[in-house]
């Protein structure tokens, strides 16, 4: 307890207002940032520190190549039932390929799961992907050993799952990193 009293002391310093300002009858009659700031800043005024902050961003003016995230276009936004049948149909025609493609490389514990509308990929040693639906967001959700995490949004003119960070397609960012953990190629589109 010895140790918070300089704390305490120096706190009651700051909150106790300049002789040069009325202290009005109640110490709660004014906000905690208001006290404090006319303590820290006797002779501004208590709304200055708002006009020394902007509180809209301005344009970012990145480069058009730039790696910057692609912006999102509301007006396109997916309705649920069209989520629904695109996230669900991707994710099972994953399963299916991703099933037939265990059956051609030679993995210690490779399995393929589907369950709770989860998709789980699982390559022994050399790692695991996880693939779900994110139905608030109308996004699939992936889980990378190679990449790790990415979030996928569907893309009306590319008919894909792009993720709008690195703008990679779902698809091609897997049978890019499949082939190069497991050294045999994948067609997954």
């Amino acid at each position: 307890m010895p140790s918070r009293l300089p704390l305490l002391r120096r706190i009651s310093k700051l909150l106790k207002p300049p002789p040069a300002i009325p202290v009005p009858s109640s110490r709660h009659s004014r906000p905690f940032l208001f006290r404090l700031r006319q303590a820290s800043r006797p002779n501004d005024s208590p709304w200055s520190f708002a006009s020394s902050r902007s509180f809209c961003s301005g344009p970012l003016n990145l480069p058009q190549d730039s790696q910057g995230p692609a912006t999102i276009d509301y007006r396109s936004v997916l309705q649920e039932d069209e989520f629904h049948r695109l996230a669900n149909s991707t994710i099972h025609d994953l399963q299916e390929k991703l099933e037939e493609y265990g059956d051609i490389v030679q993995i210690d514990g490779f399995d393929v799961d589907y369950g709770n509308e989860v998709l789980t990929l699982k390559l022994g040693a050399l790692g695991t992907y996880v693939l779900n639906k994110q139905t608030p967001n109308r996004q699939i959700w992936l889980s990378s050993p190679v990449s790790g995490p990415s979030r996928f949004d569907w893309d009306y003119n590319s008919e894909a799952w792009v993720y709008r960070r690195t703008k990679a397609n779902l698809l091609k960012l897997l049978e890019s990193e499949l082939e190069q953990l497991c050294g045999e190629p994948v067609n997954l589109s």
